[in-house]
């Protein structure tokens, strides 16, 4: 990727020493196990090379890694795509960032999304180079791509304490052989083979680190999701944390308000560790950038709920440093608009529902 390449050769001096000296950083990590307070920062490199900067209270450049940090942020989580079109979010990517996360003493949690794009409810899209694979060729795509990334970071020195195997899955992943169902109801052999594709990334990610959490993540914590883990159970699926999403303002999704929104995904997180007695963890959040008073409330609203239960473990804010409209340069083509739920204010800093979401 010409332009990646030209940025990390050239960049500006804040930016070539994004991976710290440690032992002039004061910095205390925090301990494995304990509360995270996180951010999928996955754009940050993109953001970087198409020159967006990141300041501080007195409107000095800094690092953006660092400068969240030095906000409360204590982990990154990190996509991973098998070969998307621009580069971003390869395996490459992900070492430039995981590097430089774990130089700065916060912990990782990669995300293995087993697609070329974003992974959602609504795509779960076969990587091109395994679009015509059989089942059996698929479970090894999985298992060879979880171990071939996880290696590359161990020889890095970067030990991942969380590993997502699937992004957003409540309808399975790598279809049309995972999907779970499409309007006629139940496909056939849906659930046993998306079961058996997160075991194969379950069984490559203990395999290279046997100490890490594996998460299964869905969407829309508001909703019970009790059958869709009782049923990956039933087929053989294997979790040690269940990930959820939750995009409390976003009222057009759901029909509620905020309050009614956050009050059912706490009612609903207790259900599911009532079941399946395990961690749970907020492995997205997102709030609407142009209502900062708003959003504040409802982080502490939110966090007021479940920070009480020691199952809940953490929240990651999903792209907080999004700002002034920044979006890649493919959605220009792809009809995409700028992302709506940055926290980062319009001068670059940090903003107020952030800094509650990090309150420690």
């Amino acid at each position: 990727m010409k332009n990646y390449s030209l940025f990390l050769a050239f960049a500006i001096p804040f930016f070539v020493s994004c991976t710290p000296v440690l032992d002039e950083d004061p910095y205390q990590p925090a301990a494995v196990g304990s509360y995270a307070y996180g951010a999928d920062c996955s754009w940050i490199t993109e953001e970087e090379a198409d020159g967006v900067l990141f300041y501080d209270s007195v409107g000095t450049p800094q690092e953006g890694m660092r400068l969240m940090r030095d906000h409360g942020m204590n982990s990154v989580r990190l996509r991973v795509w098998v070969n998307h079109k621009t580069g971003w979010c390869n395996k490459e990517d992900v070492l430039v960032k995981a590097k430089r996360a774990a130089g700065l003493k916060l912990r990782v949690m990669i995300d293995f999304h087993y697609s070329d794009y974003f992974a959602d409810p609504s795509r779960q899209t076969t990587p091109e180079a395994w679009k015509d694979y059989t089942m059996d060729e698929l479970l090894q795509a999985v298992a060879d791509h979880t171990t071939e990334v996880l290696t590359a970071l161990k020889e890095e020195g970067v030990t991942p304490e969380w590993i997502q195997v699937g992004n957003e899955t409540r309808n399975g992943m790598l279809w049309p052989t995972g999907q779970l169902w499409d309007s006629n109801g139940d496909l056939p052999n849906g659930w046993r083979n998306y079961a058996a594709l997160t075991t194969a990334g379950y069984d490559a990610c203990k395999t290279v680190f046997p100490d890490a959490i594996v998460i299964v993540h869905i969407d829309n914590a508001y909703e019970n999701n009790n059958w869709f883990f009782r049923k990956m159970k039933q087929n053989g699926g294997k979790f040690d944390m269940i990930g959820l999403s939750h995009y409390p303002m976003m009222t057009e999704w759901t029909g509620k308000t905020w309050q009614e929104v956050n009050q059912l995904a706490a009612q609903n997180i207790q259900l599911l560790y009532n079941e399946f007695k395990c961690p749970i963890m907020v492995t997205e959040i997102g709030t609407l950038s142009n209502k900062e008073a708003e959003a504040v409330k409802v982080i502490e609203d939110f966090r007021g709920l479940v920070d009480k239960w020691d199952y809940m473990k953490g929240i990651f804010y999903w792209e907080p440093q999004i700002y002034n409209n920044w979006k890649p340069k493919e959605y220009a083509t792809d009809g995409w608009g700028a992302y709506e739920m940055g926290a980062f204010n319009s001068k670059g800093q940090p903003n107020e529902a952030l800094k509650a979401l990090w309150k420690h």
